[in-house]
């Protein structure tokens, strides 16, 4: 039987001795700090998450494919320096009925080797396309390591937390959260309130879909999805930040209908809510088919910025105050998604 050992997959981006390269993943071409776009990181992920998941698929089933169903976090350890090579080390955690956990740890080597994030990716095996496409069962796989026995029990409380955290969205507001929201309304009431309202801090875009971005049979990559949703959000995020906006997190992304090509994508952002320094961002992409016969929510993704200088030291951002009851239950589900990623020990 197959043990977890054996699903490694491993990446390099050879950042280092590739200059060519190495620009492409700039945020700015000068020196700096974390100069490292994420966007394109989001992508190298959900690729090397599918490698490591079919690689395993394949061995039972030839023909199938794997699809990204979420990810359930993604947490940054240290700033990337985009000078040096990033490698990517994957393995399958757990694997459900038809179902994978692919964990990849990313690392900077070198003589005090870096973690720079750990990421948790949720794929799916399918078989067919179109109007047939069905889940494939897939074997279990051997849990011999006391550490992949972790990994694996790690994998289904994670899976157990977003369900009591799905459950408690539908729950109402604690006392110290429902007062935490009653100040935030009676500061709106004040004379010569000058706040940022939640109203206010949203962008968006719209863009069409070309085969050139398929990946999956008719479907648009996942990871390009994602890449434009996050880089949308960190155009948001400047609206609260006074300094310099980086990643701090992915606190979750979801992965609800497939993107077809040539569908209209409406991308949507907004701040929902900031605690010291940082600013959590909700973003929203919205499909339309090209014969404008089908509409739905394609992807939703929540991320955590952090405003630094040009040091990386932290900054506090103004409050952000909502008004409505939709923006009220953002606020708060950011505001307990946000404690639950800080128990990870995010140390950008």
């Amino acid at each position: 039987m197959t043990q977890p050992r054996d699903t490694i997959y491993h990446k390099t981006l050879p950042l280092g001795s590739d200059p060519a390269l190495r620009r492409r993943y700039m945020v700015l071409d000068e020196p700096l700090p974390g100069n490292m776009r994420f966007g394109l990181l989001l992508e190298v992920l959900d690729k090397v998450a599918e490698e490591a998941a079919l690689n395993y698929v394949n061995q039972f089933h030839p023909e199938a494919r794997v699809v990204t169903a979420a990810i359930d976090n993604i947490v940054i350890r240290h700033a990337a320096d985009v000078t040096r090579d990033l490698t990517f080390a994957a393995t399958i955690n757990h694997i459900g009925r038809s179902s994978l956990e692919v964990g990849i740890r990313v690392e900077q080597p070198g003589d005090s080797t870096e973690h720079i994030a750990s990421c948790y990716f949720t794929m799916v095996a399918r078989s067919g396309s179109g109007e047939n496409v069905t889940s494939v069962t897939l074997p279990p796989i051997d849990y011999v390591e006391p550490i992949e026995r972790r990994r694996a029990g790690k994998a289904l409380a994670r899976r157990e937390e977003y369900r009591h955290h799905q459950a408690a969205l539908k729950e109402p507001p604690s006392r110290n959260e429902y007062e935490m929201l009653t100040s935030l309304h009676h500061a709106q009431d004040e004379p010569g309130f000058s706040g940022l309202l939640c109203g206010h801090l949203v962008t968006d875009a719209w863009e069409r879909t070309y085969p050139d971005q398929e990946n999956v049979p008719t479907t648009i990559f996942g990871g390009y999805l994602i890449r434009r949703a996050f880089e949308l959000s960190s155009i948001c995020s400047e609206l609260v930040a006074p300094n310099r906006p980086i990643i701090a997190g992915v606190n979750r992304i979801n992965f609800f209908h497939p993107v077809r090509m040539g569908d209209k994508l409406h991308f949507t952002s907004r701040v929902v809510y900031t605690n010291d320094s940082f600013i959590c961002v909700e973003a929203g992409i919205e499909r339309i088919s090209r014969d404008r016969t089908v509409k739905a929510l394609s992807n939703s993704c929540l991320f955590t910025f952090a405003n630094v200088d040009g040091e990386l030291t932290h900054h506090p951002v103004p409050t952000v105050y909502p008004t409505t009851y939709a923006e009220d239950s953002r606020y708060l589900a950011a505001h307990r998604s946000l404690q639950s990623l800080l128990r990870h020990e995010v140390l950008i």
